[in-house]
């Protein structure tokens, strides 16, 4: 039923894109949870008249809807299905411009780790702790799962759970039951007052979360808005964008949630 009330929804937002002035752009939960969006985009509407819905769904559901022509363009954060994503002829243009780091957040318990690994291994040997994953092939969950294999750590149904919803929605769960996971920073912040949740790992040179900017290939279909697009590419990592940028969160949180590059 969800699928179906998606599509719906998606077909109707394409349905009223047929103007020059529209831009239609997929992204991550992460990216419209951590409010960036509203923050950055009524500037870029006001100053190009291009009119930007978004679609915020994980990683690997973009480039679905990528590769099938359903959006103009995509804002993610999985490299390697970015660069295979390229290499298929799905994209035209891809910019990498900004990044932050991924975080593993746990109850507040007073636990602390002495580092990723130390955090991996003790919930994969404890079935004390319960692990939640996104489990919705989102760039979060892909790099979760990467980091379980690079471990060689087979996760076990034991204590590992999966929400198959968004970040915020996964952050919920894990607040509310006592859960591990593993977050962007920016989300995190975002929504910390309302999360019974304490950082456990960051500051780890493997959590790294890249950001990259990419062009739908307009032979897709006749309906993609390439120059918006390729307009919106050149906008948002231009140098006044990545300084509008590089300020959001210092206000309220005292460091920017996203670093630009």
């Amino acid at each position: 039923m969800k699928k179906i009330i998606f599509t719906l929804m998606l077909l109707i937002s394409l349905a009223s894109f047929g103007a020059s002035n529209k831009l239609l752009l997929a992204t991550t939960t992460s990216v419209r949870d951590s409010g960036l969006l509203d923050y950055i985009l009524p500037n870029f509407e006001r100053e190009s008249g291009i009119d930007v819905k978004f679609v915020a769904v994980g990683t690997g559901r973009a480039l679905k809807m990528g590769e099938d022509g359903e959006v103009d363009a995509l804002l993610v954060h999985a490299k390697t299905s970015e660069l295979k994503f390229m290499k298929a002829g799905h994209g035209v243009d891809r910019v990498q411009f900004m990044h932050n780091f991924f975080i593993v957040v746990g109850p507040k318990d007073g636990k602390n780790f002495k580092d990723l690994d130390d955090a991996l291994n003790q919930i994969n040997k404890n079935n004390a702790y319960k692990f939640i994953s996104r489990g919705d092939d989102s760039g979060t969950n892909k790099k979760e799962l990467s980091l379980w294999k690079n471990r060689g750590i087979v996760p076990n149904k034991n204590w590992y759970i999966s929400s198959g919803n968004g970040m915020a929605a996964t952050l919920k769960i894990a607040s509310e039951k006592g859960y591990y996971t593993l977050t962007d920073m920016s989300t995190y912040l975002h929504l910390k007052d309302k999360l019974n949740l304490d950082i456990k790992v960051d500051n780890d040179k493997n959590l790294i979360n890249e950001y990259s900017i990419i062009t739908i290939n307009p032979d897709k279909n006749k309906m993609i808005h390439y120059k918006n697009a390729k307009i919106f590419m050149n906008w948002i990592t231009s140098k006044e964008t990545k300084k509008l940028i590089s300020t959001y969160g210092v206000e309220e949180f005292k460091m920017p949630l996203f670093i630009v590059e």
